[in-house]
Formats: structure tokens, sequence, C-alpha cells
């Protein structure tokens, strides 16, 4: 059992009040809450690049969590190998694809993230092998990066320039959205999520919503042009729009069972059979 005195009362009060709903108002709840949000960030945050700042800031902050508890506690039980592997799988060719058409800033930001989660991989791989649990990390990697290469020649613009930039897009787009599932389908086999796991997945919630809102906002301010553009023939927009979604509603549901968790006091998550 959890330590629950850390939990302010106030806390522990909503906490009881919100489980005490039925499940069909705590979704209600859920979705009027990231209604409020959206528009909160609408209005606060001005420019598709503070947007972009700003979630790379809650991803780097998971690779700190992730930085510390591999440091400190010298142990990398409950974490997912590859997942890292499919991190710097996306970011290389991200990083790639940036350099045909982005801002040096973006490849800044995922350079610096890009050397953080081959750090991570290293430790794991090398320094704490005899914590990894690989028996539990059993997705094979073919499972994500073959389907979601369809996807990519399916998917790419046909255009005569970048065409090979704009396919490695897409194909990280794609990528970038199940590069979770490993890292999911270890804490299904464990059953039980340790606090840093808990807080670095939280995190990359947090950066796919913040991405999603981006996207959202897009939608909003190009009053319906991207859709136009998608139904033109440019299907790389309806990957990268898709890929956003999947990977929200991916990670959501962990968001709310990590959220439960916290306003319970509890230590350890622990997640129901499903993730």
């Amino acid at each position: 059992m959890g330590d629950k005195r850390a939990i302010p009362t106030p806390v522990k009060r909503v906490g009881r009040w919100i489980r005490s709903r039925s499940v069909r108002e705590q979704v209600t709840m859920s979705v009027v809450a990231a209604l409020i949000l959206l528009v909160i960030l609408k209005f606060s945050v001005k420019g598709q690049n503070n947007m972009f700042i700003f979630t790379q800031i809650a991803h780097s902050a998971g690779i700190l969590v992730l930085t510390y508890k591999l440091s400190v506690t010298k142990t990398c039980s409950g974490l997912s190998l590859k997942t890292q592997e499919l991190t710097a799988i996306y970011l290389i060719m991200r990083i790639v694809a940036y350099f045909g058409f982005l801002r040096d800033l973006h490849v800044v930001l995922d350079s610096i993230t890009l050397i953080c989660t081959l750090w991570v991989i290293y430790m794991v791989r090398f320094k704490l092998k005899d914590t990894y649990m690989q028996e539990l990390d059993n997705m094979p990697l073919y499972y994500v990066l073959v389907p979601c290469a369809i996807v990519a020649v399916i998917g790419h613009p046909g255009y005569q320039l970048h065409i090979f930039t704009r396919f490695l897009f897409v194909y990280l787009m794609a990528i970038e959205a199940v590069s979770v599932l490993p890292q999911l389908r270890l804490i299904q086999n464990a059953k039980i999520v340790e606090p840093f796991t808990a807080h670095y997945v939280f995190a990359l919630g947090v950066a796919r919503f913040l991405s999603c809102a981006n996207w959202i906002f897009m939608l909003i301010d190009s009053k319906g042009e991207i859709l136009t553009q998608i139904g033109n023939g440019h299907l790389y927009l309806l990957v990268a729009l898709l890929s956003e979604v999947v990977h929200t509603f991916i990670l959501a549901d962990f968001c709310y069972y990590y959220v439960k968790s916290v306003m319970e006091g509890q230590r350890m998550m622990r997640l129901p059979s499903l993730v």
C-alpha cells in the first residue's frame, strides 16, 4: 500500500468525490476538462513554434525522470528498451527530415532529446542490464516498423522534390504514434508500475496532448484548408492527423489511471487487466 499521508486533504476529498461518480460522469468530466484546457492553451499560447517547444519540454521532463531513475536508483526495472529504441529511430528520422524544410530550433531540441535517449539505451543495454525485464519487454520491433513503413509508402506525397524527406517525415510520424506500445505492453505484463516509469509515461501523455492540441489549432486557424488539401491527395496530412489522435488515445487511458493513483495517494500504480 502506498503512503497516502503525502496527499493534501482537499485533493483526497476531490478524489473521493470523483471516484463516487458513475463511469459516464467521469468520462464527461474528463472530456470537459480537456476542452477547457484546449481553450486555455488556445488563448494563452501564441504560435505553433511555442506549442512545439512546450511539447518538447514535456518530453524532456520525462527523459529527466528516466535519467534520475537510472543514475540514482541504479535500476531500469519497468522500463522498455524497445520503446527507447523506437524513440531514437523516429528522432533520427525527424532530424534528417528537418534539414529538408524545418527550422534549426527543431533540430537542436530533437538532438538534445536524442542524445538523452541514446544514453538511456546505453544504460539499459550495458550498465543496468541485470535489472532489465527482457522477458516482459516482448513486443518485436518489426510489429511497429513494418506496418508504419506500409503506411508511409501509401501516405507520402508524390512530389518530385524531397520525396525521400517527406517519406521519412510520414514514416517517423507513424512510428512516433505507436512507439509507446512496447512500454505499455511491458506494463501490462508486469501488472504494476513503479513511480519513475509512471512519471515518464505520463510526461509522454502530456507531450502528446500538447502536440495533438497544436494540430487542432492549425485546423481551426486554417479554417478547414488542411482538410481540403487531404481531399486533393495530400494523404500525408491525414497520416499526421491520425497519428496524433492515435498516440493521444493510446496514452489517455494510462494517464487516467495515473491521475487516479495520484489522487488516491498510491505510491505504486496498479492497472486493470487491460491498459
